[in-house]
């Protein structure tokens, strides 16, 4: 049963396909002393599907990567790996907390997505001869190989997407997500009041 934070208390959600029966009855078992229950305004707005913006990125970034997947799979790389490969060309050979940084992932995550490309000779992870505490990742002759091979297959899933979605919106979609994923947004999003 998924559990919601609503005001400094936990809610519990039914699900059920009749929405008006889930609005009206409350859930099993969590009916007591400090547990508030849904308004049915609350409950029509969990139903719409539309509003969470968060939902929403999240379900679009899976159907994009499916699609791109798709189309790189001939290479044998999915599109988060080609990504990966992408960053650290660009950057040369930044530091993992660089690499974190610029993917917006923590270093844990980003550690497991790199250890596929490693295993398979595409990255390595060395020593900093700067600073030995932390690690630098270069793209092998494989990698480099790999994302050359690979160009031609993400050129294709781009210019599909630009074809069904519109060069313009695309560009301007980009625009959006590229402010989204700044610091500047995130220290924007932490001081805006609440509702």
């Amino acid at each position: 049963m998924p559990v919601l934070k609503y005001e400094h208390m936990l809610v519990f959600v039914k699900r059920s396909e009749d929405k008006d029966a889930m609005m009206d009855k409350p859930a099993r078992g969590v009916q007591g002393k400090g547990v508030k229950q849904l308004t049915s305004e609350e409950m029509q707005e969990l139903a719409d599907g539309t509003r969470c913006n968060g939902t929403a990125l999240r379900k679009a970034t899976r159907r994009v990567s499916q699609l791109y997947d798709e189309v790189l799979a001939p290479c044998g790389l999915r599109s988060t790996q080609r990504s990966l490969l992408v960053h650290i060309a660009r950057a040369k050979a930044p530091t993992m907390g660089e690499l974190a940084v610029a993917l917006v992932l923590d270093r844990s995550a980003l550690a497991q997505n790199l250890k596929p490309l490693e295993r398979d000779g595409l990255i390595e992870i060395q020593v900093d001869e700067e600073d030995r505490r932390s690690r630098r990742i270069k793209l092998t002759s494989q990698g480099n190989a790999k994302l050359v091979e690979s160009t031609k297959l993400w050129q294709r899933a781009q210019h599909r997407f630009e074809h069904v979605f519109g060069e313009e919106k695309a560009r301007a979609l980009r625009t959006s997500l590229l402010a989204i994923s700044s610091m500047d947004f995130e220290g924007a999003f932490l001081d805006a009041p609440d509702a």
